[in-house]
C-alpha cells in the first residue's frame, strides 16, 4: 500500500528537535562521567574537567536548540506536533505562548533545564574549588530530567516500557484516527489550546520564577554533597551561602506570585489555601530557610555544621518529592493545579529516590566525621536560639508533608487493600491553622529576642540588663498595640491574641535593631530586615483572615443547597433585579459573551443607614468556557482595591443549560412542544 504523502507537515523541526534530545542525553552522561572521574581523582584531573565542562555545554547548546524549535513550533501554530496541538490554538493570544510551553509536563520539565544550564555555566565560570563534584550533582539531575522527555519505548512482553514523553512526535504517531487517511488533514483541524485557568499574566511569570528557585535548591545540595564526598566541612560553607540566600529569596517570590495567581484566577477569596500543590513548594523553603539559619551558626561558631548539611540535603529532595506529587497525577482530586498522570510515576520515584540516597546516605555515613564542638552552646547565645528555631522550622515542614502526603498513603494503602476509604482532610485551612498558627508565634518570638543576643554569648553580661530591658519594654508596647488592634480587629480568642502580639513584637524588636545596627554597617541589617518582614506578615495574616467577612446573604434562597455555615457567602441575582443585602444593593447588570469568555457587570451600591448611595462601582468577574466550549472551565474573579481592603466577587454558578452544553442538550430534548391553531382575523376575548 502506498503511503500517505501528508501536506503542510515540517518534518524538519521534529527531526531536529529529537537530534537535539538526543545530544542532551548523551552529553548529559557524559559530563556526569567527566566530572565523576575528576571528583573521584586523588588530587583532581583537569583535563576530566574540561571535558566535563564541554560536555555540559554541549548539553545546554541542545537543551537550547530544543526549546526553541518547540517555540518555532507553537508560534506558527504547527498543528501537527501533539505538543502545540495539546496546548495551542488560533485564538489563543500570543502573549500565553509562553504560558502554553509550560503547561504541559515536557515543557516544564524543559524549563527546570534550561535554569539548571545558565545557573551550571554561572558557576563554571565562577572557578570553585568544589566546582566538580557540584557540577557531578547537575549533571546527574539533567541526565534524569532529560529522560522524562526521551520518548523511548522499550518491548516488554506483549506492551512496551515508556521512558519519557517526547514533545516532538507528530500528532498522528500518537493516535490513530480516520482523519489521518487524509493527506490534508491539518487543515481540518486546530489545537485544544490553553486551560482558561492559565490564561492569566501571573502564569506567564510564575512558573519560570518557581522554577528557578527549584533550580537553586540543587547548589546548596551539590555544595553539602561536596563537603561530605571530599570529607572537607569547612571550604563549601563560604562558597555555599550566596547560592542558598539567593535560592531562598528567589523561591519564596516564586511561591508569592503563585498565591497571587491564586487570589486573582481561583474562587479561593485570598491569597492561600493550603492547596497540596502550594505546600509541595512551601516545605522547600521552610527548610531551606532552616538551613541558612544553621549555615551562619556553623560560620560564626562551628555548631550546627550537621545540621546544616541535612537541611540542604533534604531541600532538594523535597523539590524532587513535590515534583512527584505535582506530576504523577496522585493529587488530581485533591489540588486544584496539579499536572495529569502521564505514565511518567517510576521515572520520577527514581528521580527522588535517587537524590535521598545519595544526600541522606551520604550523610549518615559521614555522620561522625563532621566536626562537632565538644563545649555545647551557650543558653544566652545567638546560635542555641537560632538552632532552636531551625527545628521548630523542621516541625512545621514535617507536619505540612505528613499531611501533603495523604493521597500518597491513600494510594499505597489501597493497592494492597482496595477496600481501603483513605483518609481525607474535610477542612485544609483549619487543619493546618491550629499547629502552623504556634509555629509562626514561636518563631515570631524567637527572631524577636534572639536578635539581640551575641554568637558564643560574647559580652553576655554587661549586655544583660539592657537585653532584657528592652525585651520588657517591647512587650509592653505589643501588649498595647495588639488590645488597640483588637478594636478595629475583632480576636475572636485567646490564641489570636497571642499571634498578634507575637507578630507586633517581632516588628517592633527588629525595627529598633534595623535602627541601631544601620549605624554600625549596613550589610548586619539583613537579618533584621527579614524577621521584620515575618513580623509584619503575621500581623497581615491575622488581618486578611480574620477582617474578611461576607458582604452577601441570601439564605432563604440557598437553604437546603448547602451547609448552614455556608449560607452567607452567597446570593442568588436575577438581570436587572436589585438586591439588598449588608450594606449594599447589588445588581446584575448585564452579561456579554466574547469567544469563550462571558464577562458580568455586577453593580454595587454602597448605602448608609438611611439607604443613601455613599460608593458606586462595578464588578466584571467572568466565566471562561473550555476550548471546546462544552463547559465552563473556570470561574474568575474580580476585586476592587483599597488601602485597608479587597473586595470580592465571584461567579460561582450558572444555570445548567448555560454551564454545560450537554446538560442543555437535556433540557432542550426534554421540552414537548405542542401545535396550536389560532384563526387569524379574530379577536380573543376572556
Amino acid at each position: 500500500m502506498q503511503e500517505i504523502q501528508y501536506i503542510g507537515e515540517h518534518l524538519w523541526v521534529g527531526q531536529i528537535g529529537h537530534f537535539a534530545i538526543i545530544i542532551a542525553f548523551v552529553s548529559a552522561l557524559l559530563a556526569t562521567f567527566s566530572f565523576s572521574k575528576d571528583t573521584f581523582s586523588p588530587d583532581g584531573n583537569s583535563s576530566w574537567k574540561n571535558l566535563g565542562r564541554y560536555s555540559f555545554y554541549t548539553h545546554g547548546v541542545s537543551v537550547f536548540v530544543l526549546i526553541g524549535l518547540i517555540f518555532y513550533a507553537m508560534y506558527h501554530q504547527m498543528y501537527e506536533y501533539k505538543y502545540v496541538f495539546d496546548h495551542v490554538s488560533p485564538d489563543l493570544p500570543m502573549k500565553y505562548i509562553l504560558s502554553a510551553f509550560w503547561e504541559g509536563q515536557e515543557g516544564s520539565f524543559m524549563l527546570w533545564m534550561f535554569w539548571h544550564i545558565v545557573l551550571g555555566v554561572i558557576l563554571i565560570r565562577s572557578n570553585y574549588k568544589m566546582e566538580s563534584p557540584v557540577m557531578l550533582i547537575v549533571a546527574m539531575c539533567q541526565v534524569l530530567l532529560v529522560t522524562m522527555i526521551l520518548g523511548w519505548q522499550i518491548p516488554w512482553g506483549d506492551s512496551a516500557f515508556k521512558i519519557g514523553s517526547n514533545p516532538t512526535l507528530m500528532l498522528r504517531q500518537t493516535m490513530e484516527a480516520p482523519i489521518f487517511n487524509n493527506a490534508d488533514y491539518l487543515s481540518l483541524i486546530k489545537g485544544n489550546g490553553l486551560n482558561p485557568l492559565l490564561q492569566n499574566y501571573w502564569m506567564t511569570i510564575h512558573p519560570p520564577t518557581l522554577f528557578l528557585g527549584f533550580a537553586m535548591t540543587i547548589f546548596p545540595f551539590g555544595f553539602a554533597f561536596a563537603g561530605l564526598i571530599k570529607n572537607d566541612h569547612q571550604s563549601w560553607l563560604a562558597d555555599a551561602y550566596k547560592w542558598s540566600v539567593f535560592g531562598a529569596a528567589i523561591l519564596g517570590i516564586g511561591i508569592l506570585m503563585g498565591s497571587f495567581w491564586a487570589f486573582e484566577a481561583l474562587s479561593f477569596g485570598g491569597y492561600w489555601n493550603w492547596d497540596p500543590v502550594e505546600n509541595a513548594s512551601l516545605v522547600p523553603w521552610i527548610t531551606l530557610v532552616a538551613g541558612l539559619h544553621t549555615h551562619l551558626i556553623a560560620k560564626h561558631t562551628g555548631h550546627g555544621l550537621r545540621s546544616t548539611y541535612f537541611y540542604y540535603l533534604i531541600s532538594f529532595v523535597l523539590i524532587l518529592y513535590s515534583t512527584f506529587l505535582t506530576r504523577s497525577g496522585v493529587l488530581g482530586d485533591s489540588s486544584v493545579h496539579s499536572f495529569t498522570q502521564m505514565g511518567l510515576e517510576w521515572q520520577l520515584v527514581i528521580l527522588v529516590s535517587f537524590f535521598f540516597l545519595t544526600g541522606i546516605g551520604l550523610w549518615l555515613y559521614r555522620y561522625k566525621n563532621i566536626p562537632q564542638p565538644e563545649k555545647d552552646e551557650n543558653l544566652y547565645s545567638r546560635e542555641f536560639w537560632m538552632f532552636i528555631g531551625s527545628l521548630v522550622l523542621l516541625f512545621s515542614g514535617i507536619l505540612i508533608t505528613v499531611s501533603t502526603s495523604l493521597p500518597v498513603y491513600n494510594t499505597i494503602m489501597q493497592y494492597f487493600d482496595p477496600t481501603f476509604e483513605g483518609r481525607v482532610i474535610n477542612d485544609p485551612v483549619s487543619h493546618y491553622n491550629k499547629s502552623q498558627l504556634w509555629i509562626g508565634i514561636f518563631v515570631a518570638i524567637l527572631a524577636s529576642a534572639s536578635i539581640f543576643l551575641r554568637y558564643k554569648a560574647i559580652n553576655w553580661e554587661f549586655n544583660r540588663k539592657k537585653v532584657v530591658k528592652k525585651m520588657l519594654v517591647f512587650s509592653a508596647v505589643s501588649v498595647l498595640s495588639t488590645f488597640l488592634f483588637a478594636y478595629f480587629i475583632p480576636l475572636y480568642s485567646w490564641q489570636f491574641y497571642i499571634f498578634t502580639f507575637a507578630g507586633f513584637l517581632a516588628t517592633f524588636t527588629n525595627i529598633d535593631f534595623i535602627i541601631d545596627i544601620f549605624r554600625q554597617k549596613m550589610k548586619l541589617a539583613a537579618s533584621g530586615i527579614a524577621h521584620l518582614g515575618f513580623g509584619l506578615m503575621l500581623i497581615g495574616l491575622i488581618t486578611s483572615g480574620l477582617h474578611a467577612h461576607y458582604v452577601s446573604s441570601n439564605p432563604f434562597v440557598f437553604r437546603g443547597m448547602f451547609e448552614d455555615a455556608d449560607l452567607e457567602k452567597y446570593v442568588q441575582l436575577i438581570k436587572g433585579k436589585p438586591l439588598m443585602t449588608k450594606g449594599y444593593i447589588l445588581t446584575y447588570e448585564s452579561d456579554t459573551l466574547i469567544e469563550r469568555e462571558r464577562k458580568y457587570k455586577i453593580r454595587f451600591q454602597k448605602v448608609d443607614k438611611d439607604l443613601n448611595v455613599t460608593e458606586n462601582f462595578t464588578f466584571e468577574p467572568n466565566a471562561m468556557y473550555s476550548n471546546d466550549m462544552m463547559k465552563v472551565a473556570a470561574f474568575n474573579p474580580d476585586t476592587r482595591h483599597y488601602l485597608h481592603k479587597d473586595i470580592f466577587c465571584c461567579v460561582v454558578a450558572l444555570p445548567l443549560a448555560m454551564q454545560d452544553a450537554v446538560e442543555a442538550k437535556k433540557q432542550e430534548d426534554s421540552l414537548k412542544f405542542e401545535t396550536y391553531k389560532v384563526q387569524t382575523g379574530r379577536q380573543h376575548q376572556n
